[in-house]
């Protein structure tokens, strides 16, 4: 496939790149430092300001799936209304380059822990991710809205770290997972391997789902 990895140098979207490149995909990897980025086969950095819909169609056009890892910055003065435009901005540029197929990066706050409570919700939420996690469950709601994209929202466990490629995880809805020590959490690496899976065969499509130990 030709997929285009939007956040490709951040914290999530590298292992985006790394795990689709593994498996022979073409990846443009689409991120304003980008052109720092090692070259490698099939991998085509692009420095772009994910700013302007028209100008990111053009780079999109001719891509099987997009798949959506940028963030504002967390110093920016409104998180909120930058995730939302950014979001937004993808969107349509998605679109308007007649590509059906758009992944979006999810956060666990949106998890539910008991019926009808979220994560975020909770006491012990820390203060310091709750706008964070405000924000990025922004990109769901904004997707829900989309008669006509293919999209899928893949939400982290509580506790997203870096470690190593397994590929032996579970999949859930929109309820958080948890081990069997009670522990909500899945490495970057095998986050990773759900997303391009669910990239290369589709099983929640227009849906929000979950990946955990």
């Amino acid at each position: 496939m030709k997929l285009a990895i939007l956040g490709a140098t951040g914290w999530v979207g590298a292992h985006l790149v790394d795990e689709a490149l593994l498996r022979g995909h073409e990846v443009t990897a689409i991120s304003r430092s980008a052109g720092d980025m090692e070259l490698r086969a099939r991998l085509t950095p692009r420095a772009h300001d994910i700013s302007d819909a028209a100008s990111l169609a053009a780079v999109l056009l001719g891509h099987d799936a997009v798949i959506h890892s940028a963030r504002a910055p967390r110093e920016h003065p409104d998180r909120m209304a930058a995730t939302k435009a950014m979001a937004r901005t993808i969107i349509d540029a998605t679109k308007d380059a007649g590509i059906k197929r758009l992944l979006a990066v999810g956060g666990a706050g949106s998890l539910e822990v008991a019926p009808g409570v979220r994560r975020m919700d909770e006491p012990d939420f820390p203060e310091r991710f709750q706008m964070g996690a405000a924000s990025t469950v922004e990109i769901y709601y904004l997707l829900q809205k989309e008669p006509t994209l293919d999209w899928t929202y893949l939400c982290f466990s509580d506790t997203p770290e870096e470690g190593s490629r397994t590929g032996k995880f579970r999949l859930g809805g929109g309820e958080m997972l948890f081990d069997e020590n009670g522990f909500s959490h899945i490495s970057l690496e095998d986050y990773a391997v759900a997303m391009i899976d669910e990239t290369e065969t589709p099983a929640h499509t227009r849906q929000k789902f979950t990946v955990g130990y």
